[in-house]
């Protein structure tokens, strides 16, 4: 894995996304801004599931009269999502809100876009360039022949150089797509272009496998190259499955800690056990405890000895439905495969509490 690209850092609310800050993850409300009530239960439950900043959509006047209340309750910073209006951006201000994204590809006179950054530099807070390859300026349509990674990094770096004109330097980045290799060229060519932070995502990947993997692939390919500060999974489904798999997919790069990590091995005709079974008891005991500590389930003696070996604590079980128990490379018991995994359960939970 390459190093973090260096940025300069911003600060979301009490949040800092950039300048070698953990990778922040962050999601959607989906229902409409105006159910209140609404918004903040998704929030809580996004915030519960380890996400750190909560954008919502602002399409009226009356969705930024629902804000005021969505910021003050809210337990994570809020960013107002603003597309056509200017006035729609000013007002979310206004009300509060603890970051602005604007699309520069459907807010395009320049007196519009320097009265929201203005705004947002009397007010302390951030804006997000956010560029999205459906809605790019005709006039980069026609220079590039469409809407290719080129046309979509001088729209965010051309946006931002109005901006800096301006005064105004408080800045992140975001160049999505539905393609994967588009979206990675687009975010690769910004990064050695500029230091703003960048906000990584794939967007319209739809639902499913499919989808989780196309942002798997796309901001874990980017990350691994030391790209990506702050990162939004866009799925077609609830904002908690979006949070889950950004969680995941930094926790599994090492970006933030990762609580606890499950080795395991994907079974074949020598596990003589109910290993499918095993591992996901196993996983629900242990969901609730908060540490940094790696747990194996092994199936056979073939890779499993080994593998049980390399975590902080695992098991390995034999053909005659015996089990081994490892601890910091050494196996210290032995016996019934229920009761050793009885035994890595609690073992497993006073490792945690001492870490």
């Amino acid at each position: 894995m390459h190093s973090r690209r260096q940025t300069r850092a911003i600060t979301v609310r009490n949040l800092q996304i950039g300048g070698g800050a953990p990778v922040s993850v962050q999601s959607m409300a989906k229902c409409p801004t105006t159910d209140i009530d609404g918004v903040l239960e998704q929030t809580r439950a996004m915030a519960s599931a380890g996400c750190d900043i909560v954008r919502v959509a602002v399409p009226d006047e009356a969705a930024v009269r629902a804000l005021k209340t969505i910021v003050k309750e809210s337990p994570i910073p809020v960013v107002a999502d603003i597309h056509f209006d200017f006035r729609l951006a000013l007002g979310s201000i206004a009300a509060g809100v603890d970051a602005v994204r604007i699309n520069p590809g459907n807010m395009k006179r320049d007196a519009h876009l320097r009265a929201v950054a203005d705004a947002a530099l009397a007010a302390g807070i951030p804006i997000r360039i956010g560029i999205n390859s459906g809605s790019l300026e005709r006039s980069l349509l026609k220079k590039y022949g469409g809407p290719t990674a080129d046309a979509m990094a001088e729209s965010a770096l051309s946006c931002a150089e109005k901006f800096e004109r301006w005064g105004f330097t408080n800045i992140k980045l975001s160049l999505k797509s539905h393609d994967v290799q588009q979206t990675v060229a687009a975010y690769r060519k910004v990064a050695d272009a500029c230091d703003y932070p960048l906000h990584l995502g794939i967007t319209a990947t739809g639902s499913g496998l499919e989808a989780t993997l196309k942002s798997a692939i796309g901001i874990g390919a980017l990350l691994l190259d030391g790209i990506g500060d702050t990162i939004r999974v866009s799925l077609s489904s609830s904002p908690v499955d979006e949070v889950e798999v950004g969680v995941a997919i930094v926790k599994l790069l090492g970006l933030r800690p990762h609580g606890v990590e499950f080795v395991a091995c994907p079974t074949c005709g020598r596990c003589k056990v109910d290993l499918l079974s095993y591992l996901p008891a196993v996983k629900e005991r242990l969901s609730g405890l908060d540490a940094d500590i790696t747990v194996a389930v092994m199936g056979c003696v073939v890779n499993g000895p080994g593998e049980a070996k390399q975590a902080d604590i695992g098991i390995a079980f034999s053909d005659d439905d015996v089990a081994s128990l490892f601890r910091k490379g050494k196996r210290y018991a032995s016996g019934p495969a229920r009761e050793m995994l009885e035994q890595l359960v609690n073992d497993a939970r006073r490792l945690g509490r001492t870490r």
